[in-house]
């Protein structure tokens, strides 16, 4: 079977964005049987960008309760946070030895982040790549589900393990991209992707009313002034969450917007609704994981990962040529 890795920062509760964008995706390669799966919560990368910790083990452990709640099996795949298992840190610091410079400035999301916080521009946020690389190898991943936006970290990846390769001997396999349908989801003030940071965003842990008043605050067809004006779905970011939740009515909501037989109090109560409908199975679970179910998750997840890292941390120390 391959293994499959894929990682995501704790940096709050999980909203749709990252339930259509990731989540939806880590439970389709589960049910696939020629895949082994890693998800890991990368607690230490959420570090980089972080002004303080406060809420840094709720978000780990509701990341993980999320995930379960999601669909995820931890029978069938490894879930695990990122800081219970050492050996990544080790890992990492040997592989920064063979990573020159230039390489990490040149990564876009470097300069991104650096726009982002000119005041916390750390160590850890220029060598963030070398430790992706490090969870990536530690586990022999073989693939790993991207968006087209990451492929350029996952090639500086590859470039990492083929000079690994190359200087002490044939340790890692080159992890190659599953290219995965990862939506770009508006958030709703309607201008950006849907964010924590932006407080646009819609939390799967919300329940049904705190849902629908979340969705009643969208923004709309600003164009729109009043019920009776034809109204333009197709710039209207309510809408466009329809495409995600209700499929099987897009088209007469579409006609009815257009035509003015709805408006968008009506449009958005209906999204919550197909929302609703969606997460209910999702809520029903996660209402009935208890805190000592997640943990023993945790402490398995853990202990099988340590397993696998140790292996490959024991082969990359004997090929540098360190002294046992």
């Amino acid at each position: 079977m391959k293994r499959v890795f894929s990682a995501a920062r704790p940096t709050g509760n999980q909203h749709l964005g990252n339930y259509l964008g990731a989540l939806k995706n880590y439970v389709a390669l589960q049910e696939e049987n020629s895949y082994q799966c890693l998800y890991c919560v990368a607690d230490v990368h959420a570090l980089t960008t972080m002004q303080n910790s406060i809420d840094l083990r709720r978000n780990t452990f509701n990341m993980v309760k999320d995930w379960i709640a999601a669909g995820l099996d931890p029978k069938r795949s490894i879930i695990f946070v990122q800081s219970h298992v050492p050996a990544v840190t080790e890992l990492h610091t040997l592989l920064s030895m063979i990573t020159p410079l230039n390489w990490l400035l040149r990564v876009p999301t470097f300069k991104e982040k650096v726009k982002a916080h000119p005041e916390n521009v750390n160590y850890g946020l220029v060598g963030y790549p070398v430790l992706m690389t490090a969870d990536v190898v530690l586990y022999k991943s073989e693939i790993i589900p991207v968006g087209e936006d990451q492929l350029p970290h996952l090639e500086l990846a590859r470039e990492i393990v083929r000079h690994f390769n190359y200087s002490y001997g044939p340790v890692f396999p080159e992890p190659q991209a599953k290219l995965t349908a990862v939506p770009v989801v508006i958030g709703l003030d309607g201008k950006v992707k849907m964010s924590k940071s932006m407080d646009n965003h819609v939390e799967l842990s919300l329940s049904e009313e705190e849902t629908t008043k979340r969705i009643m605050t969208a923004v709309t067809d600003v164009s729109r002034m009043r019920k009776s004006d034809p109204g333009h779905p197709d710039i209207c970011n309510v809408f466009s969450l329809h495409k995600f939740f209700d499929l099987q009515n897009l088209e007469q909501i579409h006609y009815d917007c257009q035509k003015a037989f709805m408006g968008c109090v009506t449009c958005k109560q209906k999204l919550a609704q197909a929302i609703n409908d969606e997460l209910k199975p999702f809520r029903e679970r996660r209402v009935m994981l208890s805190d000592e179910y997640i943990y023993d998750v945790i402490y398995d997840g853990a202990k099988r990962a340590i397993e696998l890292a140790n292996q490959t941390l024991t082969e990359a120390k004997e090929a540098i040529g360190l002294l046992r």
